[in-house]
């Protein structure tokens, strides 16, 4: 295989919604460069893109998949990647290692929620797009219709190469306005009958060159003043004006495809090959330091490894992008992240499972290795001496949590190895040992991201496991000062044990004066502070502790067990068991014993004593509440908002964006477990939403209720 430089290469991240046709489409590109005799399908289940047993088990995709195409003398590393919601981590992390997107939309639907959020990922990284129209031959595409959509959705910068001259089962030819041509197919696709534009459609033609050519004279001052002068442009010059409105986002072209049929692909890729922007013509990543790093093949070698896969008899294998420098096989480097030396016996570039070996790779390149020692996805491997990492991925918060465990109890820690490799393939599979919950957690972005998750483990690794809807992390808290004292008395021969505190609790909140003057049944408690403790909690929230003890009631050396103590009930709250938070405690009294007075004592009367408190002061139960958005289709409204309704959900806001409806709610997490499966089931998979952790509140008295009533019913069972 040809060693390729960086103006010779181009990235390319192939995206769009679910069911859009995009590994039919990677299928094509691999035949019309020659990679494949003979495209497969996503039904047969001999596709190069899709090639995992759990994608060939479920017909869709699950992770991405790297192939390059040898096309115009040019390398074009493509990577297909899921569309569904549940896997869009694949998609932005191939988006941070690529240089242009290009959307395919599905001709018989347009433009779908998950459109718009794949757009968004290309706004936040300011990358090229391209618009690809496929599906062309369906029975419902109307092209007319999913252009005014995509215009009404992006605005006047999307721009048609192309427009075909009959959509449905009778597409087979269209016409080109880039180069004013007519391309016609056979039943079989493939290569196009080349002919002029038809007297009958040269008037649209030309009037959609002209705004072509608008939008690539817009984009550079020369062109612009060439096109005032002459009132066109030469084909050469509207590539130009094309890749650099490409760069700017001044522009994105829309093509017009039949993957199934492989009609238009071979012309789209002639234009990626001649138009879309090279590695060298975007703006150069930065590292952790904000140093820019240029795709510099005289350099020194610098990779980031992006993505890890098992894979059958083979193990890891780690893809990589080549960010600086020349990398040849038997290159030591040193692992920026762990310190260790890794040496790239072999290398390769892939297309799927298919690996073919190379020399070596220039900066810009997309490559692939296996047997690394202690290599994970996110790493940086350097060449001695340079000092640059890379963190610039970030993938989307968790929206389906389970708790998981083994059949059997004894697999709990082959269990654990596998779901934190599982987690190297996949970042946004979240995996937590919780010692609140006492549960293992595994969460992601919906219910299909876990089922496969399960799958995998089930079908891969013969491990059967369970899923159950996690705990939720309750917090109790009090709304009122109490006081209690309790005193702890134990003799059994010898020295025995003695300790006795008196405290006052109350809520505890920012800024709030010092404790003064408490008065309980008639009685008067006044507070001398000696001094204060402000404890931050791990869980949130604080534990302020006020030492008020005046004549040396308790020794100094016994408060550090109080405090012990009292951190022990704030671990295991007296309600239902959760962690406490926010509550000032003043230590104003208490005894001691000259001889049976011990440490232990005193963390036991401390514990006692808070407990009683903690109960007489109106104790409330919070609950974890987060910040929902819901993006949906106007005529699915009333169902989500209903929905969300039933849920508790308080609703915030609702706005218009570009042709769907946003719900804005606060929704306690309680309710949440399993609105992912609900939303895709009333929207028929035409909604997304994503939820952030946004406060502990109070919940309803006949929640807690239930809440007491379980945990009750619980240490029954326990005792």
């Amino acid at each position: 295989m040809k060693v390729y430089e960086t103006n010779e290469i181009k990235n390319i991240a192939l995206v769009g919604s679910k069911g859009s046709g995009k590994t039919t489409l990677a299928e094509a590109m691999l035949y019309e460069c020659g990679v494949i005799k003979r495209r497969g399908t996503v039904e047969a289940g001999n596709t190069v893109c899709d090639y995992f047993p759990v994608e060939k088990e479920y017909g869709y995709s699950v992770f991405s998949t790297i192939f390059y195409a040898e096309f115009l003398n040019k390398k074009l590393n493509v990577i297909d990647c899921p569309g569904s919601d549940d896997f869009v981590g694949n998609a932005i992390t191939a988006m941070n290692v690529t240089d242009t997107a290009v959307i395919v939309i599905d001709g018989q639907y347009g433009v779908e929620v998950g459109t718009q959020n794949i757009f968004r990922v290309t706004e936040q990284e300011k990358k090229p797009v391209i618009f690809a129209i496929n599906q062309l031959d369906g029975e419902k595409c109307d092209y007319d219709n999913v252009m005014h959509q995509l215009k009404e959705v992006f605005g006047s910068r999307v721009v048609p190469i192309q427009f075909p001259i009959e959509c449905g089962p009778k597409f087979n030819s269209m016409i080109d306005v880039l180069l004013m041509k007519k391309y016609s197919w056979g039943p079989d696709g493939g290569v196009p009958t080349i002919t002029d534009v038809p007297a009958e459609y040269m008037e649209r033609a030309k009037e959609m060159q002209k705004v072509l050519v608008e939008a690539a004279a817009e984009n550079d001052e020369t062109l612009m003043d060439k096109y005032f002068e002459s009132g066109t442009l030469t084909e050469d010059e509207m590539r130009e004006g094309i890749r650099k409105g490409l760069v700017d986002r001044s522009i994105y072209p829309v093509f017009c495809v039949s993957a199934l049929k492989d009609m238009g692909v071979r012309r789209m890729m002639e234009f990626l090959g001649n138009v879309v922007p090279f590695v060298e013509d975007m703006p150069a990543p930065v590292d952790t330091e904000m140093n820019e790093v240029n795709p510099d093949s005289n350099g020194p070698v610098s990779l980031f490894v992006f993505k890890t896969s098992v894979e059958p008899h083979i193990g890891e294998v780690s893809y990589f992008k080549v960010m600086s420098g020349t990398l040849k096989v038997g290159a030591d480097l040193v692992n920026m992240d762990k310190g260790s030396k890794e040496r790239l016996a072999q290398v390769f570039c892939t297309c799927g499972q298919i690996r073919t070996p190379v020399e070596e790779l220039k900066a810009g390149d997309i490559g692939a290795t296996v047997k690394m020692k202690d290599v994970k996805t996110g790493n940086t491997l350097n060449e001695k001496g340079f000092e640059s990492r890379y963190d610039f991925i970030r993938h989307p918060e968790p929206k389906y949590s389970r708790a998981i465990k083994p059949e059997n109890e004894a697999d709990a820690e082959k269990l654990s190895e596998i779901l934190n490799r599982m987690h190297e393939e996949d970042p946004t599979w979240v995996v937590e040992q919780s010692k609140e919950l006492k549960q293992t957690i595994v969460s992601g972005q919906g219910e299909f991201h876990l089922r496969t998750l399960k799958w995998r483990i089930e079908n891969n690794e013969k491990l059967n496991v369970v899923f159950s809807e996690p705990r939720i992390p309750y917090r109790e808290t009090i709304t009122k000062a109490a006081r209690a004292d309790y005193r702890h008395k134990k003799q059994s021969g010898g020295a025995g044990q003695f300790g006795e505190v008196h405290l006052i609790i109350e809520p505890y909140v920012e800024d709030m004066p010092k404790p003064d003057v408490y008065r309980f049944n008639n009685q008067e408690y006044k507070m001398n502070v000696k001094d204060t403790q402000e404890i931050p909690l791990e869980w949130g929230g604080k534990l302020v502790i006020c030492n008020c003890i005046v004549g040396g009631a308790i020794d100094a050396r016994f408060i550090p067990a109080i405090v012990k103590g009292i951190m022990d009930r704030m671990e295991q709250g007296p309600l239902t068991g959760s962690y406490a938070r926010d509550v000032r405690v003043c230590i104003y009294d208490g005894k001691m014993h000259p001889v049976d007075s011990n440490e232990i004592s005193f963390r036991l009367a401390a514990r006692h004593a808070f407990s009683d408190a903690f109960k007489s002061a109106n104790p409330k139960i919070l609950e974890p509440v987060y910040d929902v958005e819901v993006l949906v289709p106007g005529d699915k409204m009333g169902d989500v908002m209903s929905d969300l309704q039933s849920r508790r959900a308080i609703i915030m806001g609702m706005s218009s964006e570009k042709g769907f409806e946003k719900i804005s709610a606060k929704v306690p997490l309680k309710e949440m477990s399993t609105y992912s499966t609900a939303l895709s089931s009333i929207t028929g998979g035409r909604s997304s939403f994503t939820m952030r952790f946004a406060s502990y509140e109070l919940v309803p008295g006949d929640v807690q209720d239930k809440l007491l009533k379980a945990y009750e019913a619980t240490k029954s069972e326990e005792d």
